[in-house]
């Protein structure tokens, strides 16, 4: 997975609450058992028509299919977003889009998680910070600048705003780690652990020993 250290980025605004995971990815577009192809089907019930002659094509007013957000990096939404079900294919759209930031007021829980675990940085600000942000953004020349280390969201106005990860996520976003390979960073004392169980209770190893 891609580290996050520092993103500066074009911001692009949806400034909608209670956008659902059906609507960043309806469960018709999970049509692949692995991580790959969704970024074309994020929030596709917003980006494409359907024609008379049944071919699917962009709505050219929806802002994800206007220049420059089609290169956005950053996206600046309402409250709740990503709640609904807990369909992991939601990040998988949102990051193969090209977004490694989303912005709101608050996100769905299972979605924030799962953000973490993919490679994107939720950032929790408040709402009027976060509205003020995304009209300034309709212009299409708002960039912003997210620092993971010192969790600061920077404006190039020299404006600034704190927001909270907790420890765990951040070293997995910095290290660019699953949640496997933050285990792995404690082997050592995975491993001086199993010793000194296995000589304080040497019983559950003898019975792990019997089951191989």
């Amino acid at each position: 997975m891609e580290p996050f250290v520092t993103l500066r980025g074009l911001a692009a605004p949806l400034l909608r609450a209670n956008i659902d995971t059906d609507l960043i990815i309806p469960s018709r577009e999970i049509t692949s058992p692995g991580a790959d192809g969704y970024g074309d089907k994020l929030l596709s019930p917003w980006r494409y028509q359907t024609g008379a002659d049944g071919q699917r094509r962009e709505r050219p007013e929806f802002v994800l299919n206007r220049a420059p957000f089609r290169q956005a990096t950053i996206l600046l939404s309402g409250e709740n977003f990503g709640s609904g079900s807990s369909r992991e294919a939601a990040v998988w759209a949102v990051r193969q889009f090209g977004f490694r930031c989303v912005i709101a007021p608050s996100f769905g829980a299972i979605f924030q998680n799962n953000c973490y675990r993919n490679g994107v940085l939720p950032v929790v600000l408040a709402a009027d910070v976060v509205g003020a942000l995304a009209q300034e953004a309709e212009g299409g020349a708002l960039w912003l600048e997210v620092d993971l280390r010192a969790c600061q969201v920077r404006h190039a106005d020299g404006r600034g705003w704190t927001f909270a990860v907790p420890a765990s996520e951040r070293a997995m976003l910095l290290e660019g780690l699953d949640a496997i390979g933050l285990t792995l960073k404690r082997e050592a004392q995975i491993e001086a652990y199993q010793a000194a169980t296995r000589a304080a209770r040497p019983w559950i190893w003898a019975v792990e020993a019997r089951g191989r």
